[in-house]
């Protein structure tokens, strides 16, 4: 599953994409490398418009994913949204879109270590967006850390298309491109949004050599 992406692109065009109304992330660095429980940046529609602010990536865990366990790192992807455990959050009020600029996927090597091999769109908009779901959630994510209260996000996967099945046979995440989709994803009705759960065209991605 994809636990690696990057996102360069410059806040103005984020919000020219998504017709944002408020951007709360501040003066947004170049993030070249995004892992799971790394704060970045997600778009949400709010009652006044729509709202970018930061967010730590990795949903509550499922509760018998935790027995024994002290801490919740969190799902960072959700296939599975028949489950009780993600329909709860699959309403408009708990539906966001996380802009990117490329994703990575390891690659099995036969007697070696997995390889990153990285995905980036082909085209001229360069900035796209996964569908994600995202709450607010009191959990101990590291011990170190304690308890805290933070906005986290996820984002959907699907099986793969033809361009990212060669290197992740198993899934890839839900892509949005156009403003359309966004609007879609973001407010209608779940089971309608929720046929947006599809793999990206073929033509849509590319394999890059580094993050971009």
């Amino acid at each position: 599953m994809c636990n690696l992406y990057s996102l360069t692109s410059t806040q103005s065009a984020i919000a020219d994409l998504v017709n944002l109304w408020r951007d709360d992330t501040g003066n947004l660095p170049s993030l070249p490398a995004i892992y799971p429980d790394y704060p970045a940046p997600v778009v949400t529609h709010e009652d006044d418009g729509r709202v970018m602010r930061m967010m730590r990536w990795g949903m509550p865990s499922p509760a018998f994913a935790l027995k024994g366990k002290k801490t919740d790192k969190g799902v960072t992807n959700v296939r599975n949204t028949k489950s009780p455990h993600w329909r709860r959050w699959l309403g408009p009020a708990h539906r966001c879109v996380v802009p990117f600029t490329s994703f990575s996927e390891y690659k099995a090597v036969k007697g070696g270590r997995p390889e990153v091999v990285w995905f980036a769109p082909t085209g001229e908009q360069k900035t796209l967006f996964f569908a994600g779901i995202w709450t607010n959630w009191t959990s101990v994510r590291k011990l170190k850390e304690g308890e805290v209260t933070a906005d986290i996000f996820a984002f959907l996967t699907v099986e793969p298309n033809a361009v990212v099945a060669p290197i992740h046979p198993k899934a890839m995440p839900v892509i949005l491109r156009s403003a359309e989709a966004v609007d879609h994803w973001l407010s209608a009705p779940t089971e309608e949004a929720l046929r947006l759960q599809r793999p990206f065209p073929d033509d849509g991605l590319g394999v890059v050599d580094e993050a971009v």
